[in-house]
């Protein structure tokens, strides 16, 4: 987990970053972009796993993502978090990965992985990435930084309509990372701020959920675009659907165009089609990534007509 936005420019002092399981920390650590002082929680934060009387779930965001991917009770009432778990990255990393941590966890774009390149995220006055090699980069063009957000676990909360607690307040998943438009950071936690737990809301009779992601090869890779989906289906209808998607702007992004389109509809492909185009409803590719409309288009009909059996 890490806190605070660190710069590219020597004049200015790095700020303290957390470290959790550390997956992401250690790596920045390596390249020489993080270089603040190490502030180490992995035998302070929040392990708990608590369940209130209408079944709502409060995950400790030091849990581990392998604990939330296997956890049988979170399979059951919250399948599209598990799933999105399970998905996520390497046995390996998903044993070592903290929830917090996935959500904090600082952009993926090559040019800010480098230590010598200066971009928005560092504050540079530009995005190397818009002029340069944006294939990785975002669909919906949402701010000046191109590159998407890279947390799974925070699409799946935002489809969940989960809340973040830190020592300091309370946010949802849209607070924590904001609406895409602010390019010098990744999340909004202050120097210092530290996300303590999660918060989801009781799990509705009925519902349905599923994560896919895709990627371009078939194991331990960075989706190009992923989605989670949440559905209630009665009388052969759409009576709730939630859409979350990946990889394709700078923020977890709701599809709530397409939500829209099959709310009260019919459950069956013809709508399900009709969502799939409406998901790219305010989409600004780049150059190099209108590629990612299809794959978006793709997954909500695969993800959708599979919650449909």
């Amino acid at each position: 987990m890490s806190v605070g936005v660190m710069t590219a420019n020597p004049t200015v002092e790095p700020t303290p970053e957390f470290r959790a399981g550390g997956t992401d920390f250690s790596e920045r650590r390596r390249s020489g972009v993080s270089q603040g002082t190490l502030i180490d929680i992995s035998a302070t934060g929040d392990k708990a796993i608590t369940w209130d009387a209408d079944g709502a779930a409060r995950i400790g965001a030091l849990n581990t993502i392998a604990t939330i991917a296997t956890d049988a009770r979170i399979a059951a009432a919250y399948p599209g978090i598990a799933a999105s778990a399970q998905g996520l990255a390497t046995p390996q990393v998903r044993h070592v990965a903290t929830l917090g941590g996935n959500l904090a966890q600082r952009s993926r774009c090559w040019y800010f992985r480098r230590a010598d390149i200066d971009c928005l995220k560092k504050s540079g006055s530009t995005c190397p990435a818009r002029s340069g090699n944006h294939l990785y980069g975002v669909a919906f063009d949402l701010g000046p930084c191109v590159a998407p957000h890279p947390s799974t676990m925070a699409a799946a909360l935002l489809a969940y309509d989960a809340t973040i607690t830190t020592d300091r307040r309370g946010l949802t998943i849209a607070g924590l990372l904001g609406d895409g438009s602010v390019s010098h950071a990744d999340h909004t936690l202050e120097a210092g701020e530290m996300i303590r737990s999660i918060d989801l809301p009781a799990p509705l009779e009925g519902e349905r959920a599923s994560y896919k992601r895709a990627i371009s090869r078939s194991y331990a890779e960075w989706p190009l675009v992923e989605l989670c989906a949440r559905v209630v289906i009665a009388d052969g209808k759409f009576q709730l659907v939630r859409l979350a998607a990946g990889g394709v702007a700078p923020v977890p992004l709701r599809l709530t165009a397409a939500e829209v389109a099959l709310h009260g509809k019919t459950a069956n492909t013809a709508s399900i089609a009709e969502a799939a185009k409406a998901a790219i409803s305010g989409a600004k590719p780049l150059p190099m990534t209108a590629y990612k409309l299809d794959l978006l288009q793709g997954l909500v009909r695969d993800v959708l007509e599979q919650l449909l059996d």
